[in-house]
């Protein structure tokens, strides 16, 4: 049954993710208030996709993001953190882009717009889920079908998105609001320890480390990663 107390819950996806990515998670979530997947594939930067959520979001919400959606989240905290009732970073750190994976990802760029963006998805799977888990075919098609759903155009924005992202680490002291930090522990895109720097530098947050599982840690445990976000959720309702 739906709590009493309804809270609006914003989810921001990855890298060419679409609302599929947190298709386990709705149902548990939904009885908490209404769910809204953001639209995070319009905008060539951070702040422009944030101020696009914000525009279309609630007064005041609960805002949860994976990997870039986590990115995006913490530019939200910046631009409007009076809105934001509780939030929960999923697989993400507060570092700006290093010059090596910027330098990849304009390498993955020029891929797609090539027209071979089908190959860039096929390359990038190997490294994205536990590592015992890269031979799990069921994951990998949903994992592919979504980012060729989302198509290249947006992957090219997006990345350029994520190459321009500001250091958040210095705003990390100011997030009041009850915060989880959930990281894979055999997340291989952003190890723990950048989870555990999150978690570290804002007051009061709680980690969570989830057994077995890579960066996707929403497709790849659902269960365990939507008993988390039931939990974090529980902390106001």
């Amino acid at each position: 049954m739906p709590s009493a107390s309804s809270i609006p819950i914003v989810l921001i996806p990855g890298l060419g993710d679409s609302p599929s990515l947190y298709e386990a998670q709705l149902p548990a979530l939904w009885r908490f208030g209404p769910v809204m997947v953001a639209d995070h594939t319009r905008d060539e930067t951070i702040s422009g996709i944030a101020r696009r959520i914000l525009s279309h979001a609630p007064p005041r919400f609960a805002l949860a993001g994976l990997s870039m959606g986590g990115y995006t989240a913490l530019e939200i905290m910046r631009q409007a953190p009076e809105r934001v009732l509780q939030l929960a970073l999923l697989d993400t750190s507060a570092r700006p882009d290093t010059e090596e994976a910027s330098a990849k990802r304009r390498a993955e760029i020029a891929v797609a717009e090539r027209g071979n963006y089908a190959e860039v998805v096929e390359r990038a799977w190997p490294v994205v889920p536990h590592e015992k888990h890269v031979g799990d075919q069921v994951l990998k098609r949903r994992f592919v079908d979504m980012h060729l759903a989302v198509g290249a155009e947006v992957y090219v924005r997006q990345q350029h998105a994520i190459m321009s992202r500001p250091d958040s680490r210095p705003s990390l002291a100011a997030i009041r609001c009850p915060t989880l930090v959930l990281v894979g522990d055999g997340d291989r895109v952003t190890p723990p320890p950048l989870s555990q720097e999150l978690a570290t530098a804002i007051p009061g947050a709680r980690l969570a480390t989830i057994p077995n599982c890579g960066h996707i840690s929403s497709l790849e445990q659902p269960q365990a990663v939507t008993s988390e976000l039931v939990r974090w959720l529980q902390t106001t309702s």
